[in-house]
């Protein structure tokens, strides 16, 4: 590692450590989504609506739809975490998403037309805590930030 590269690593906030972190999983569950094995019942993986019967985990409902859209929310965090403001609208924005999601999943009906990301009960739940989880690391690694400027 050269010098460069080793101050700005050491120069990351603790909030663009985390949107870095929030990116790759993203990333990473947007790539799982597309392996079988890892997602189950993958022959029955559809491009988006209710009847994906793919399983990322055997318990999240997928779709290519659901995968690509990881993926971009993983890149989005990746390079969001140039900049603290970066990192911290990304979560923050990111967390509100998925707190809208979790209402969205809610509400509709699992069946129905509407539900075309696809979701289902366990989608829901990760949603909230994803939701829950992003907003919270964004209040308070960002505080931190906004602190010492």
């Amino acid at each position: 590692m050269t010098t460069s590269q080793h101050s700005r690593t050491n120069s990351r906030t603790a909030v663009q450590k985390a949107s870095l972190a929030v990116g790759a999983v993203f990333l990473l569950v947007g790539l799982l989504g597309f392996v079988p094995g890892i997602t189950s019942q993958y022959d029955q993986l559809a491009f988006a609506g209710h009847h994906s019967g793919a399983l990322l985990l055997g318990l999240f409902q997928v779709s290519v739809l659901h995968n690509v859209v990881h993926l971009l929310f993983g890149v989005a965090g990746i390079l969001l975490a140039r900049s603290a403001s970066g990192a911290r609208s990304y979560l923050l924005v990111g967390g509100i998403i998925y707190l809208v999601l979790w209402i969205y999943g809610l509400v509709i009906d699992q069946e129905s037309a509407g539900n075309f990301v696809p979701l289902n009960a366990a989608d829901n739940w990760l949603h909230l805590l994803l939701g829950v989880g992003m907003i919270a690391l964004a209040l308070v690694l960002g505080k931190k930030h906004t602190a010492r400027v």
